[in-house]
């Protein structure tokens, strides 16, 4: 098995809890996990990225090279098109369509959403709206993760397993509701796949 996955958004959207949860199913699964982060501006609105390389071999770099990526996970869009040059010809985009405008001149949405559905290997959602539908947008990375683990090749389970132990010292209903949103997600990839 190996999978480079790139993650992708802003500051405050949950790319690094999305990564430890991804990172603890890898672990647990007994695959080999490199991970490089960048999120020095990410407490001003900046962009965060996360490279995940995931194999049963041994992994020499932590960072995926151009047109390498077998997966991109982007919540927030722009930040999906700003990576899309690390996507594989066959590798598949998994992206948020709510905007998160933090900068004045941002692009209109409609633009991105077009250069999005060009993709043939895609599942774009609003991550955000169903969120909001389960009681909190706080849980739109749980969703994105759903929906993203159609494409791992990892236990679902696994995953579970990862979001207890990352939220189980918050308490019970905030575990049940992260696993309600990334259960929500998965679904969501299941129809669109």
């Amino acid at each position: 098995m190996k999978k480079d996955i790139i993650l992708a958004g802003v500051g405050g959207q949950g790319i690094l809890s999305i990564a430890t949860i991804i990172g603890y199913a890898v672990i647990e699964s007994g695959y080999n996990l490199k991970q490089s982060e960048v999120h020095g501006m990410s407490q001003r609105g900046g962009d965060v990225q996360s490279h995940l390389r995931i194999s049963d071999n041994e992994i020499y770099s932590d960072l995926i090279p151009l047109g390498n990526a077998d997966m991109i996970l982007a919540v927030e869009p722009m930040e999906a098109l700003r990576f899309l040059p690390y996507l594989a010809p066959a590798g598949w985009l998994i992206t948020n369509t709510k905007t998160f405008e933090n900068i004045p001149d941002y692009p209109e949405k409609d633009k991105i959403i077009t250069e999005i559905e060009q993709l043939k290997n895609k599942v774009a959602l609003d991550a955000d709206g169903i969120a909001k539908e389960l009681g909190t947008t706080k849980v739109m990375n749980m969703v994105m993760l759903g929906a993203a683990s159609e494409f791992l090749e990892l236990e679902y389970s696994k995953l579970e397993e990862g979001i207890k132990s990352v939220f189980g010292r918050k308490g019970e209903k905030i575990v049940e509701t992260n696993l309600k949103a990334m259960a929500a997600g998965k679904k969501i990839a299941q129809e669109k796949k």
